[in-house]
């Protein structure tokens, strides 16, 4: 997924440029693109029977037609930004078809925060397999974490698999909310 307010804080970017034309472009994107957004929190609450890819195919049309035009711009960050929307098209308009995917990226960014500051008080790890082992551990944390199970007693079970040669439990299971 793509994070939304991340790239609409760059089309607002565009949006501010002393470049009149960048200005414009950013404006007229930036408009699209809050459109969009505002109909998909209102899918949310009352889908359109049509779908939103349906009822919004002209600003999606427009925003298509915006980035192909500006793709081999002179002006760098305009060219950037359009050539970011089009190589990630699908990705970006994916929460158009499927109104309940989240926006942001904040969850997922909060989820890492306490990994990343332990990662920079550590300093780190040494070497290419203790990266690996330390990002492994930290999902396998997070998602027991984030499905109620004890971590403690799944690594327990793994350990104790791994060494009588048994095969290695699954992560647990997403728990069903009836």
């Amino acid at each position: 997924m793509r994070c939304w307010p991340h790239l609409l804080r760059k089309l607002r970017g565009l949006a501010e440029s002393s470049d009149g034309r960048v200005s414009g472009v950013g404006q007229e994107m930036e408009a699209i693109l809050k459109t969009l957004m505002a109909a998909i929190y209102a899918a949310r609450i009352e889908p359109p029977p049509e779908g939103l890819p349906v009822r919004y195919a002209a600003d999606i049309a427009r925003l298509q037609k915006l980035c192909e035009a500006h793709q081999m711009d002179d002006h760098p960050a305009l060219r950037s930004v359009v050539r970011e929307f089009l190589y990630d098209w699908k990705v970006i308009l994916r929460p158009l078809a499927e109104p309940h995917l989240p926006l942001s990226n904040n969850a997922a960014e909060q989820a890492l925060r306490h990994w990343v500051i332990s990662r920079t008080i550590s300093h780190g790890t040494r070497s290419e397999a203790g990266s690996r082992a330390f990002a492994l551990l930290a999902s396998v944390i997070e998602t027991c974490r984030r499905r109620g199970v004890s971590v403690w007693r799944y690594l327990g079970t793994v350990i104790r698999a791994a060494r009588t040669g048994l095969q290695l439990p699954a992560l647990p299971a997403i728990p069903t909310t009836a």
